[in-house]
């Protein structure tokens, strides 16, 4: 009998849960990741405001000729050239998605569904590569079609990633030879 007394005694029932401690753990925790996605879209609207300067960007021509090559893929954002980390935001050119590219002879036509269009003319076009990274996103060597193009007075990096990643070569070729030509064809005024 004594014996289970002592086994009664040294039995307690199980703790109640503390719910205003849970409750205000999870409040504080929401309250924190919140105040950290604040920061963030400060610091995406400060960039662009650092970056107001960008002209707008080129619109669509209303007869850009016939298609050189075209590809559907990923659009991975917009850096200033040979700096791969330095994003660009103005103008929604750090906006991530889905991206239509069209090569005529006019120039460099980027449709982007969700997000703001744009054109690079061809006497803006500066050079095409193969890269392995862009601001947020790193994939293997030659992984990204990387086109380089004049804005105003800014030479920018825009980062395409094809559906069908063999195509990436047929495109580096077809923009530098474009580069080529355009660089060899006499401008108007000048001596002949």
């Amino acid at each position: 009998m004594t014996s289970l007394i002592i086994l009664a005694a040294g039995e307690k029932s199980a703790e109640v849960t503390n719910w205003a401690g849970r409750i205000g753990w999870l409040v504080g925790l929401a309250l924190f990741v919140a105040f950290v996605y604040w920061l963030m879209r400060q610091g995406w609207k400060w960039r662009g405001s650092l970056q107001s300067d960008l002209p707008e960007l080129p619109g669509m021509p209303e007869a850009p000729g016939e298609a050189r090559l075209s590809m559907t893929g990923r659009y991975h954002g917009s850096t200033t050239a040979g700096q791969w980390l330095d994003r660009i935001v103005a103008h929604g050119l750090g906006a991530r998605s889905r991206v239509e590219l069209t090569l005529t002879d006019a120039g460099l036509e980027v449709v982007r569904p969700g997000a703001n269009d744009f054109f690079v003319p061809a006497d803006r076009l500066r050079e095409a590569r193969l890269d392995k990274g862009i601001a947020g996103k790193v994939l293997a060597e030659g992984g990204l079609l990387i086109v380089t193009w004049e804005h105003g007075d800014q030479l920018l990096d825009s980062g395409f990633r094809s559906d069908r990643a063999v195509e990436h070569t047929a495109w580096v070729e077809a923009v530098n030879s474009m580069i080529a030509l355009n660089s060899t064809t006499p401008t108007e005024g000048t001596a002949r």
